[in-house]
């Protein structure tokens, strides 16, 4: 049985989502605006937060930047209603598990609600990677990345992986940490994305008893659990500029000193930093570190969108749904003509995480062998249906599609703080807002 937090302002459904936990063992709780949820949560402790992304006084994201603030490590799926992915992915790079659209599926909501409470693993910095999940494409992409991850992975040189939310950023750490000299030692992950600035020090390089409010033991850092092996750093642009400082000094002096201590600690430590982000960026912006950038950059991989993976798609398909028949009992065989062109030409903004629910979503809707349109989400087919044709003439509708584009990866950069994104862009807050509103930007 899990305690459920659900933030939902409308009444009737929250009540049905209440009856319908209820009635599957669950224990429901219900608040209905963003005051009420951050009241509930500093009071009590819940297993699983269901949470809407529309609020009288706010969206669902403001939810998960506090429940992150504050370090904790249940799991967040965001509820929307918008026939827009893009603002389901928005919610997965900020930190949450899983989205899921409106009207809701039951089948499919616990689904996601099983898979979120069978990963959460207690600590908001660790996560895991499904190897079964992985395959290598077949593309001249996917050949040139595995042949710098092969020419990279023997020796001791700090990475930097980029790539879009969901391209398999962590996989690509673990494979570089397998090739690696070190694969017979640990190797260690953590998001500094889900980290608070006071809990990103402790978890990194460890506290002693008392060294803050809280502190009621020892506790051994990352650095330090993953010494003689790989510490794979997911969202490093999220650190804070203190906890910089200290990881420049653990990298160029390999040593540690945990919070609260007087003594040092030698580490041995391979670092693997990823990023949705340019760095560079961010050293532009001063955000970040530029002696720490040029310590962590010895060798970038540049991980491809699966819109640019061609043929790799098909491939990618077909993997997914031979795991999805196995992990739901079904026996998938076949994608209808009209349902596989819409695979085809979806832009995927989620990537391979997206791709991934997708199938597993359709294949779960499946109760035969030949998946058809009907089970692929609503707002997928009417982006791949209203979206602007490439070979279009209409420069000012080109124009305006990439207008949106590049204000909406600026946004999610800066965690949508809207003074940040106007000086990136070089212009004013009011200009930005009227954009916003002009493109349907949330």
């Amino acid at each position: 049985m899990a305690k459920i937090l659900i933030i939902e302002d409308d009444s009737t459904f929250s009540q049905v989502l209440e009856g319908f936990f209820t009635k599957h063992g669950h224990e429901p709780y219900v608040v209905n605006d963003v005051k009420k949820a951050f009241k509930i949560t500093d009071q009590q402790s819940f297993d699983l937060f269901l949470i809407d992304y529309r609020l009288p006084d706010g969206t669902g994201l403001d939810i998960l930047s506090y429940l992150l603030e504050k370090g904790l490590a249940q799991p967040v799926i965001i509820m929307t209603s918008f026939n827009d992915v893009r603002t389901a992915v928005k919610s997965i790079q900020l930190g949450a598990f899983d989205y899921i659209t409106k009207p809701v599926n039951p089948d499919e909501l616990m689904m996601i609600i099983k898979n979120a409470l069978g990963k959460k693993e207690g600590s908001i910095t660790t996560k895991s990677v499904e190897h079964t999940d992985a395959i290598k494409g077949k593309s001249a992409i996917a050949d040139k990345l595995y042949e710098h991850i092969n020419l990279v992975a023997p020796t001791d040189m700090s990475v930097i992986i980029q790539g879009e939310s969901g391209t398999g950023k962590e996989y690509a750490a673990r494979t570089l940490h397998a090739q690696s000299k070190r694969s017979d030692k640990p190797f260690m992950a953590i998001d500094c994305g889900a980290l608070s600035k006071d809990l990103a020090a402790s978890e990194l390089f460890g506290h002693v008893k008392g060294a803050f409010t809280g502190a009621l033991n020892d506790k051994k850092g990352q650095f330090e659990a993953a010494n003689g092996g790989t510490l794979f750093l997911d969202e490093v642009g999220n650190l804070s500029y203190e906890v910089q400082v200290k990881m420049l000094r653990a990298l160029q002096e390999r040593i540690i000193q945990p919070l609260g201590s007087t003594k040092t600690t030698k580490v041995d430590v391979r670092i693997i930093t990823a990023t949705n982000d340019d760095l560079k960026m961010s050293v532009a912006n001063g955000t970040f570190r530029e002696d720490l950038y040029h310590r962590l950059n010895e060798f970038k991989i540049q991980l491809p969108a699966l819109r640019d993976r061609g043929k790799d798609i098909e491939l990618f398909i077909s993997h997914f749904i031979k795991i999805s028949n196995a992990e739901l009992d079904r026996k998938v065989r076949n994608i209808a003509p009209q349902a596989k062109e819409l695979l085809l030409q979806y832009d995927w903004p989620g990537n391979l995480r997206e791709l991934k629910n997708v199938i597993k979503r359709m294949v779960l809707l499946t109760p035969g062998e030949t998946a058809e349109e009907a089970s692929l989400p609503e707002e997928m087919i009417i982006a791949v249906n209203h979206a602007p044709r490439p070979n279009t003439s209409d420069l000012k509708v080109i124009n305006e599609v990439n207008e949106k584009a590049l204000i909406t990866e600026t946004l999610v950069k800066v965690k949508y703080n809207k003074s940040k994104a106007a000086k990136i862009l070089n212009i004013d807050r009011k200009t930005l807002y009227s954009k916003m509103e002009r493109y349907g930007i949330e």
